[in-house]
């Protein structure tokens, strides 16, 4: 989406901005019904919309139908905002925008998510909604589960169900050089490519081994016996036991330095 000038017929790089005194006057009027009022508030918040859905531009959409969905958002953030309340309307806008867009991407997923979690998470979205508004901010998981009566894990999951999936290669942060992505953040640690590769470099060095010599590293190092012990069960002398582990641990050290 960066870079691209226009979105829905709309030039991006002209949209227009309105100063708190002119997003104070026109919200009143629209409120007592000024349609030429609530027009200019929509191209005026247009901004808004864009800095919104650009969190969702890894998910696949279209710019342009996340636009429309988003103003979608805008409109109903304009007729259900309370100028009386002591909150900047972008405060109030960005969750009832982003809410709209996550709905959008939910219904329109490849991931099916079962009808009652669905009828769930659709009134946990209209109470969030609702206290947003209330509050002036966006209330706690807890706040919600107590508003509607319901557990605090079913509201968790409710909400956790209807998010849009996030792929690995989305863009987590960027200085300006290469962007971490979520698969920096998440990526195993323990199975690496070198382990796997020093895995596999074992797997060949001891397939290069005689039978005795596999038997004494398994009784060694797999059953925790001594050397001592090993020579019993063998019948042969500690000596050879020592001699034989020491000839087989430098040829599996061999193969794994020269993989």
């Amino acid at each position: 989406m960066q870079g691209k000038v226009e979105i829905c017929g709309v030039n991006t790089s002209k949209l227009r901005t309105l100063s708190q005194e002119q997003m104070t006057e026109l919200l009143r009027r629209s409120r007592a019904g000024d349609e030429q009022a609530r027009q200019t508030l929509i191209e005026g918040n247009l901004r808004l919309v864009l800095s919104v859905i650009q969190r969702f531009d890894k998910r696949g959409e279209s710019p342009d139908d996340l636009f429309q969905v988003g103003c979608i958002g805008l409109m109903k953030a304009i007729s259900n905002f309370d100028a009386e309340k002591n909150v900047k309307f972008s405060t109030y806008g960005v969750p009832m925008i982003a809410g709209e867009v996550r709905r959008y991407l939910r219904d329109n997923s490849a991931i099916r998510v079962s009808r009652s979690i669905r009828d769930v998470a659709y009134r946990v979205l209209q109470c969030k909604e609702g206290m947003t508004l209330r509050l002036g901010r966006e209330p706690a998981p807890r706040e919600i589960a107590a508003e509607l009566g319901i557990p605090e894990e079913e509201v968790q999951q409710a909400l956790e169900a209807v998010c849009a999936p996030v792929s690995l290669y989305d863009s987590v942060y960027s200085d300006g050089g290469e962007a971490l992505t979520v698969m920096d953040q998440v990526w195993d640690r323990k199975n690496t490519e070198r382990n796997w590769m020093e895995h596999l470099a074992l797997q060949s060095g001891l397939g290069k081994l005689n039978e005795r010599e596999k038997q004494i590293l398994s009784l060694r190092f797999y059953d925790g016996k001594t050397q001592t012990e090993v020579a019993g069960r063998l019948g042969i002398s500690q000596a050879q036991v020592s001699r034989l582990e020491k000839g087989a641990i430098a040829s599996l050290r061999k193969s794994i330095s020269v993989s």
